[in-house]
């Protein structure tokens, strides 16, 4: 079941590296679920690891601006729910 409060919204992706920046508006732990959706995404997967600046975090904070390692294409504006 998908909350229905976004936790943060796709700012930019990375396609070589499959990596997606996404800018918090709620916080986000390492192995929690994620949703991400929008006009033509629409999967789940789990936060395997997370960088601010290249340096590893276990749990992102509002206002942050992440990257993670995202398993299919996203496309800025879509919208990051917790699964």
């Amino acid at each position: 079941m998908v909350k229905d409060k976004p936790i943060g919204k796709i700012t930019h992706y990375f396609e070589k590296i499959g990596v997606a920046v996404i800018e918090i508006t709620s916080k986000m732990n390492v192995g929690d679920s994620i949703k991400i959706k929008g006009a033509t995404t629409d999967f789940e997967q789990e936060v395997e690891s997370m960088q601010v600046e290249h340096e590893q975090i276990k749990q992102a904070k509002k206002g942050q601006a992440i990257g993670i390692k995202v398993k299919d294409k996203v496309r800025p504006g879509d919208l990051v729910y917790l699964a």
